[in-house]
């Protein structure tokens, strides 16, 4: 993934979404985990960042490196809050994507959303069965 990816990264610079190279995105989350969660979900927050960034070492495919780079800058976004303010995921990119990724990404929304809002994961006035 690296050759590739930092290659795909500085050509998405002309977008409005700029991907970051993987080992600055990884490093920024560790740092935006430091700053904005509390002890116990950064402790998680840390080792699902490391483990999905290991599995994801030596993806070839264009399309799944710049998705995977896409969906984690948009985490940090979202955690960092204003400091990326301005930026947007593109039409066409969500357009490319699986309903199942759409899914993911809503799902991924929703749960920052009420963090940020003092929820916990599912703490939306609805019980669950």
């Amino acid at each position: 993934m690296h050759a590739t990816a930092l290659r795909l990264a500085s050509h998405s610079r002309s977008t409005a979404l700029a991907l970051l190279p993987p080992l600055q995105l990884y490093r920024r989350l560790l740092r935006t985990h430091r700053k904005k969660l509390p002890a116990e979900m950064r402790v998680l927050g840390d080792e699902y960042v490391k483990s999905e960034f290991r599995l994801h070492k030596d993806i070839d495919n264009p399309a799944h490196i710049v998705g995977f780079l896409t969906e984690w800058q948009l985490y940090a976004q979202a955690l960092e809050g204003d400091t990326w303010k301005g930026q947007r995921l593109e039409k066409e990119k969500i357009e490319k994507m699986s309903d199942e990724q759409v899914g993911q990404l809503y799902e991924l929304m929703r749960n920052i959303k009420g963090l940020g809002e003092g929820q916990g994961e599912g703490d939306e006035g609805q019980s669950k069965a």
